[in-house]
């Protein structure tokens, strides 16, 4: 079928969160489908052999189980158990299609608004990156109750793209993007290519449901393009059973619509994390670190830690300060807490699992993290 879109170029990205829908994982018959999956499993391949990150949302695990357990009823019990049963073939489809390694990581509502499970998700989510492995994010359908429910993927991949700092969010739809009216029922539908603001005559263009094995439809992807509009990340809707539409988003291009962002991410970030109060600790740095910190744009490791002033939790925002006086260098978002930041200093990101018993991660403070103060302030920060 011929797309009713023109090519526009993407803009640049290094980290997406691509959300794949039930509808593209079906193979007519109530189970998982190849056919989809594979061309989607050789375009993330494509951005893995870039050096890119990629996060995928991916439903599909009530349609695995209700393919093994044919005619079974649909209430909200059963939808549990189906999703329980068709997690394994969901991710093992996926796996068949990967060269890198995937990991499964189911998410709740509580997970996303309580902090420390939020930072805990978060954590994980980036080391798996870090690690070159492929995260596949599912909502947690099996201890899910309707009120503690996210309500679909859609919704789900912008809560995640948030979480990661993604810079773009792709979602595969089974239409080649937004009409202004249903595109098989209204003749004079015309593709909207680019949306600069979602408004309420936007909303109002999406109709229809999301078919039998789905919970979202185009309303839901316009409401997770709004969330991430407001954290400065795009979202381009594309079609995922569209060979030309995948060969495309290789190309960095794009057959389907895109909503803009409103502002720069990294720009937000940094003056929201240079004007949140302090905790009132601070980490003294050695000139190593100084250097590493302002002239190369490197994370802070424990190895360049000389001291730990005051008391303070995980996440805290500290100061950093250099090895004597007290010029403010930076600051940010500390990753272990005060009491295990000395144990930890000046040892190499090797020895944090032998000396604490658990790991955070490799880094104190987090580039992503962090914002420079001193007037030397550069690479990036």
């Amino acid at each position: 079928m011929t797309s009713a879109f023109t090519e526009q170029p993407l803009p640049p990205w290094q980290r997406a969160v691509i959300k794949v829908g039930s509808s593209l994982l079906t193979d007519g018959k109530g189970g998982l489908g190849k056919r989809n999956a594979a061309a989607l499993a050789g375009l993330i391949g494509h951005f893995a052999d870039q050096g890119r990150e990629v996060l995928l949302v991916s439903s599909g695990a009530v349609a695995a189980g209700r393919g093994l357990l044919a005619n079974h009823h649909m209430g909200v019990i059963q939808r549990q158990a189906l999703a329980a049963i068709g997690q394994t073939p969901m991710l093992a489809l996926w796996q068949g299609l990967m060269e890198q390694p995937v990991a499964q990581v189911l998410l709740s509502h509580d997970d996303l608004r309580n902090r420390r499970r939020y930072l805990n998700a978060q954590s994980t989510l980036r080391e798996l990156l870090r690690i070159g492995a492929l995260p596949i994010i599912n909502e947690n359908d099996t201890v899910a109750v309707a009120e503690l429910k996210l309500g679909d993927n859609d919704n789900l991949a912008a809560a995640v793209a948030t979480m990661v700092e993604a810079d773009i969010l792709l979602i595969a739809t089974d239409t080649s993007g937004l009409f202004t009216g249903h595109p098989v029922e209204d003749p004079d539908a015309r593709p909207v290519p680019k949306i600069d603001e979602i408004t309420t005559d936007i909303m109002r263009m999406t109709s229809g449901g999301a078919g039998e094995l789905g919970t979202g439809g185009m309303y839901t992807k316009l409401e997770a393009a709004i969330k991430c509009a407001s954290a400065g990340i795009g979202t381009a809707l594309f079609c995922g059973h569209d060979a030309k539409a995948i060969a495309a988003l290789a190309e960095d291009r794009l057959l389907g619509t895109y909503i803009e962002p409103h502002g720069d991410q990294l720009v937000a970030r940094k003056q929201w994390l240079r004007h949140t109060p302090p905790s009132g600790g601070a980490i003294r740095i050695d000139p190593g670190a100084v250097e590493a910190l302002c002239e190369h744009g490197a994370s802070l490791l424990p190895g360049g830690v000389i001291g730990v002033e005051g008391d303070f939790s995980r996440d805290a925002m500290v100061d950093v300060l250099p090895a004597e006086g007290n010029c403010r260098l930076a600051r940010g978002l500390v990753q272990y807490q005060s009491s295990d930041l000395r144990r930890i200093a000046g040892h190499h990101s090797s020895d944090i699992q032998k000396l604490l018993g658990f790991d955070h991660g490799h880094s104190v403070i987090r580039r992503e993290d962090m914002v420079l103060l001193a007037p030397t302030s550069t690479a990036g920060f």
